[in-house]
């Protein structure tokens, strides 16, 4: 059997006296589309923040290829297990500035080449490198902000309602970029979610509610 990507066990989360998550168990197999749903204030993004290790766990543990997260320098697991904010944070002044920061952090000249293919695949033209990050809508925002993680291909990719305040046209563009990832290059895809395409789309589904896993399937 192949060794689970991610792993929690008994994972668990409390904030000022709060208990956020508790007993999480999960496996998330190579090349898995697993998307977790239930209702707002179940715990799901403080899961998915945990996983990204953007927050610490409270209880238990969190396994990322049999190794304990605490193994792992936070930057070389950040380029293996990247995190999509719900609401697109782009930096410096041009769509530019973001696409070259991932060539920067690994010590490379950056690509344009490469960065026009990748606007590409979310249906941006090439002129966009150079425009500002102040005029564009919030798609646009967040096709660009997902291509910078997929500049690098990472083992895992976190959503986290990334669609969740794109019009009808922008999620189309990006449930139809991250399906491609998944079946076509066997990337491991982990998002939250209420839509219910997105739900039905993926191979498993977890449900937290009052930060438990109460369904599984």
């Amino acid at each position: 059997m192949e060794i689970p990507l991610i792993k929690t066990i008994d994972l668990g989360y409390e904030v000022d006296g709060k208990t956020i998550l508790k007993g999480i168990n999960l496996a998330i197999e190579p090349g898995e589309f697993l998307t977790i749903t239930g209702p707002s204030g179940s715990g799901k993004s403080t899961l998915l923040k945990i996983m990204a290790t953007m927050l610490s766990s409270t209880e238990g543990q969190l396994f990322y290829q049999n190794k304990s997260i605490e193994e792992y320098e936070p930057t070389a697991y950040r380029k293996e297990v990247s995190y999509c904010f719900q609401t697109a944070t782009l930096f410096g002044e041009t769509v530019k500035d973001n696409l070259a920061f991932p060539f920067e952090i690994r010590d490379q000249t950056f690509n344009q080449e490469k960065a026009f293919s990748a606007l590409k695949s979310v249906g941006l033209e090439k002129e966009y490198l150079t425009k500002s990050v102040n005029s564009l809508s919030g798609g646009e925002k967040q096709r660009v902000a997902l291509i910078r993680n997929m500049l690098f291909m990472p083992k895992v990719l976190l959503l986290d309602e990334v669609t969740s305040a794109l019009d009808e046209e922008n999620q189309i563009i990006i449930r139809s970029l991250i399906h491609q990832l998944n079946q076509k290059q066997g990337l491991t895809i982990v998002w939250v979610t209420h839509n219910a395409q997105e739900i039905q789309s993926s191979n498993r589904m977890i449900r937290l509610i009052n930060g438990v896993v109460e369904e599984a399937k």
